[in-house]
């Protein structure tokens, strides 16, 4: 089934999608993109400002800019189907983040994983304000 590549969400059997601008409304996968001028999902300009390639700078470390992405919107770590997650810090940061929270104390944590998480919250929190 195809997917909405703004939102991830994947269509239902009837090919549609709830509509963003009306409750009750089911659109079409391209009437679902076209909606996501009125309502984004984040401040993408912002989040490609930081692009490098196919990887996206946060602080000191480097990540996969479509996996980042995607946990911004989702809020789950996930590289697709048939691709191997890079297991870095940023990702380690996203993966913990999911699993304790962003305040969670973990046992055996390492500085940097730490630093990692803050970086993670604060790019979550500047993403989800959108643009201004």
């Amino acid at each position: 089934m195809p997917s909405c590549p703004i939102c991830y969400q994947t269509v239902d059997d009837d090919g549609r999608l709830p509509s963003l601008d009306q409750f009750t409304l089911r659109v079409n996968l391209v009437q679902h993109q076209a909606e996501h001028d009125r309502h984004p999902v984040g401040d993408d300009d912002w989040l490609e400002s930081m692009r490098e390639g196919d990887r996206i700078r946060i602080g000191r470390w480097s990540a996969p800019f479509e996996t980042v992405r995607r946990y911004l919107v989702t809020g789950q770590v996930n590289a697709g189907r048939n691709r191997a997650l890079a297991h870095d810090a940023i990702v380690t940061a996203m993966t913990q983040i999911t699993r304790w929270g962003a305040d969670g104390d973990i046992f055996g944590d390492l500085p940097d994983w730490k630093a990692a998480r803050l970086a993670v919250v604060d790019l979550m929190e500047r993403y989800a304000r959108g643009a201004r």
